[in-house]
């Protein structure tokens, strides 16, 4: 894999690969020496701390970013065993002006004969396909919820007890007193709302992981050992929440603006595309067509009328759309008019900045050099992203959690672990 396409990955904030980098390869590692450095008065309960915080944080790790994928590939298999095809959104059970199941079968009934009739099947079949989707979507959230909240917690949690008995009750009673500080306040319990499993099957991989989490974190909290325990736990994945999935899109909201402003450079695209030659030729030579407008039914039209287009193209490389071998549309994906919109709005964005001021015998080194600009700017602010969200997520939320634990503890001990 190229430089190019590890930034592209690390900068897509609507993909899991961030999580990836920051979780496995800076978080676990800077949260485990922070938790042994925490715990460093006493040498024992540290070195139980720090390897609880290592065997969860991996583990938990393993079946967070794994589990979603891996789950939904086996859920597919037995999805096909059934006699339907799990390529086929159930958003076009929704009949719209542009797709639908029944719309679509009509329209592309002689361009792609094999994907209509797989549609045709799931029409007439909509409850059992329906319930197949639902039954892939628990699968992928129950079973790695199970896992994170309550399985894995406790077997670790269990092999604590196990040392601590075996190493002779050394970390016995030597805490409980200061551990009574606030035993008294209320605990309270979340409430938690019902939801539609059927509305929840085309949900992104993100975004079922970010569902896993607010399972994982009530599993957490209802099996901790020790009400401050939970406090402490509630804490830190409330925080790890935020920072993993919220903040991140908003800092690179901010970050794109402020260097769009101070730089007049365009941060809509894929860094990926800005380092595409033929992309940039195409500019230099008036080549890239675009739909008329960001309207729905332009940019429809102009996927099925020219899917030999560079814009189609791009739209399909960057997942916008979804074309077959035979550059035909596929019927069974759903077109996200809005996204699809915004890219090609990009586009035209990108077109006009590059050749801003320009004169047509400038206009190839204008478009290579501001080009060059872009890429520049977007690595920076990609990697200053992930530096930033990192050290917060290794350093900052840590040292917050330890200030609050000592606030409601009156300990820096680990409370689940100490007496």
């Amino acid at each position: 894999m190229s430089l190019v396409n590890i930034i592209s990955a690390i900068g897509n904030n609507s993909s899991i690969c961030p999580l990836i980098v920051r979780d496995c390869g800076i978080e676990i590692p800077a949260k485990v020496g922070m938790t042994y450095y925490q715990n460093r008065s006493d040498k024992y309960i540290a070195y139980l701390g720090a390897r609880e915080r290592f065997v969860d944080e991996y583990s938990v790790s393993a079946v967070w970013l794994g589990g979603v994928p891996l789950i939904g590939k086996i859920a597919d298999y037995f999805i096909k065993k059934s006699g339907f095809n799990p390529d086929i959104s159930s958003k076009l059970y929704k009949e719209e002006e542009l797709q639908g199941i029944k719309y679509n079968i009509e329209k592309f009934k002689n361009k792609a004969p094999k994907e209509v009739a797989e549609l045709e099947k799931a029409l007439e079949n909509a409850n059992k396909y329906r319930k197949c989707l639902a039954g892939k979507f628990l699968a992928q959230t129950i079973i790695p919820v199970a896992l994170m909240g309550w399985i894995i917690p406790k077997l670790i949690f269990k092999w604590t007890a196990y040392s601590k008995r075996k190493h002779g009750q050394q970390c016995g009673d030597k805490f409980e007193k200061q551990n009574q500080v606030n035993i008294d306040k209320k605990q309270q319990s979340p409430a938690f709302k019902g939801i539609n499993i059927g509305s929840l099957a085309e949900l992104t991989n993100l975004q079922k992981l970010i569902m896993i989490d607010g399972g994982y974190a009530a599993g957490r909290v209802a099996t901790a050992r020790k009400r401050n325990e939970a406090y402490d736990i509630a804490f830190r994945l409330g925080g790890m929440m935020y920072l993993n999935y919220l903040f991140p899109k908003q800092l690179e909201k901010v970050s794109n603006f402020l260097t769009e402003k101070a730089l007049k450079t365009s941060m809509d695209l894929d860094i990926k595309l800005l380092a595409n030659k033929e992309f940039l030729d195409s500019i230099k030579n008036g080549r890239l067509e675009l739909p008329k407008s960001d309207a729905p039914k332009d940019l429809i039209e102009f996927i099925d009328n020219k899917p030999e287009s560079l814009f189609t193209k791009y739209a399909q490389e960057f997942e916008k759309v979804k074309m077959l071998d035979n550059k035909v549309r596929d019927p069974r994906a759903y077109v996200d008019f809005k996204a699809l919109g915004v890219f090609r709005n990009s586009i035209e964005n990108f077109i006009k900045m590059a050749k801003s001021g320009s004169s047509d015998a400038e206009l190839i080194r204008s478009v290579e050099n501001f080009a060059k600009k872009a890429k520049k700017v977007k690595t920076v602010n990609i990697l200053s992203n992930v530096i930033i969200t990192s050290g917060l997520l290794a350093f900052g939320l840590p040292k917050l959690q330890f200030k609050f634990r000592e606030w409601i503890t009156g300990s820096k001990l680990e409370p689940g672990i100490i007496n």
